[in-house]
């Protein structure tokens, strides 16, 4: 790759584990920033193994942790709280997922580090931020969606609500969290160089991306609730059943609707003044998609595709893992990546979002194996052979 990457040169200390910190610090090393991961000896971060496992370590750890170093570090002991105040003293960036208080505990508040080092920017993810009556309860992702609103609209109505089947609270959180960072940087830049803190709590991020949940029920009174796979509001959006699966179809503009009307055969629908805007199609959702889902039934998933895309209706089939890796345009756009593994093993993973047309990421570096990068990383902060040997003895670092 030619020149530099956007964040060349950024230095980021990772103390999170599990998916909201690391996603960050995986998102700011995609951009080329040196993201020195710290984990405790012995396991180090338990999405290592988690769910399927290559030769002992998790296929997902490849992602999360591409582009990172790993030094084992102990965390709970004096001397290794030293070793990250030292790497932390020198850093641009941390990023740490703990409970509230944690580092605080350790003797690392952000008063204490940016005393040593002003221009410090701490990214701080937890459940409920690091304020208010919750901020010392525990919280995942999971209960983040849950309180965040999401996870009241998801499924079919009188039903038990359903996940979408990712930890999507973490990782909303976390690209919350990136663009703080990268606000951060930027106020640091243009602003005497001090940094400050990022506060991003689960639920907050999730309710940040509940569109009109808020202001209709301040404004209405109106709870919005699940509504299976259609889009409450907005008509048409939902999906349809073919002869061999499942089409979603958008057809909720009001020209795209009257093509789809006209594709399908119901020139009186496209023609109806009622339904020239989406006010008057919400209306009667109901007979539209009856329109839509009478049509699709009796054709294939391609044979819809094949008429809707020449009258440039938005469509689409349902993708599994198969189809996503098995797609030209995934493969044209370079978001199906082949790199290795440390332990040799060739592995397709996503790509890179967003796209950088200058300087665009890269995966310099596979995931680490647990401790790959302890010596160097101590070496860079001063530590001799001699007294890294020391430390290893102590099961300090690993």
């Amino acid at each position: 790759m030619e020149g530099l990457q956007a964040l060349h040169g950024l230095r980021v200390v990772e103390m999170g584990q599990l998916i909201a910190g690391p996603f960050a610090g995986k998102t700011l090393g995609d951009f080329g920033a040196d993201v020195v991961k710290i984990e405790a000896p012995g396991a180090g971060d338990p999405l290592r193994n988690w769910r399927m496992l290559q030769d002992g370590t998790s296929v997902w750890w490849q992602v999360q942790s591409r582009n990172k170093r790993s030094i084992a570090l102990d965390l709970r002991q004096p001397d290794g709280q030293d070793i990250a105040r030292q790497l932390i003293a020198e850093a641009d960036v941390l990023i740490e997922n703990f409970r509230p208080g944690t580092l605080e505990g350790w003797g690392m508040s952000y008063e204490a580090l940016a005393a040593v080092n002003p221009g410090l920017i701490m990214l701080r993810i937890s459940g409920y931020g690091q304020s208010g009556p919750y901020r010392d309860l525990p919280g995942f992702g999971v209960i983040g969606e849950a309180m965040g609103g999401l996870r009241h609209l998801t499924g079919e109505p009188e039903r038990v609500p359903v996940r979408c089947g990712i930890s999507i609270g973490d990782t909303l959180a976390a690209l919350h969290g990136t663009i703080g960072v990268l606000t951060a940087l930027y106020h640091r830049k243009v602003n005497g160089g001090r940094g400050q803190v990022i506060d991003v709590a689960l639920s907050e991020a999730v309710l940040n991306v509940m569109e009109s949940l808020i202001p209709e029920y301040s404004a209405f009174g109106a709870v919005r609730g699940p509504a299976g796979s259609a889009l409450p509001g907005i008509a048409p959006s939902n999906a349809y059943r073919c002869v061999d699966g499942v089409v979603l179809v958008a057809g909720n503009g009001d020209s795209i609707f009257k093509r789809l009307m006209q594709v399908i055969g119901r020139e009186d629908l496209a023609n109806d003044p009622a339904l020239a805007n989406n006010a008057g199609r919400v209306v009667r959702v109901a007979e539209i998609d009856a329109a839509i889902g009478t049509w699709t039934a009796t054709r294939t998933v391609d044979e819809v595709l094949a008429q809707l895309g020449p009258a440039s209706v938005p469509a689409g089939r349902v993708y599994t893992a198969k189809d996503i890796v098995e797609d030209p345009h995934f493969r044209a756009r370079d978001m199906i990546l082949r790199q290795q593994t440390r332990d040799g093993h060739e592995l397709e993973v996503p790509g890179i979002v967003p796209k950088l047309l200058g300087t665009p990421g890269a995966v310099r570096r596979s995931a680490p194996r647990l401790g790959d990068d302890t010596d160097a990383v101590l070496r860079e902060i001063g530590l001799s052979a001699e007294q890294i040997a020391a430390l290893r003895d102590r099961k300090i670092v690993s």
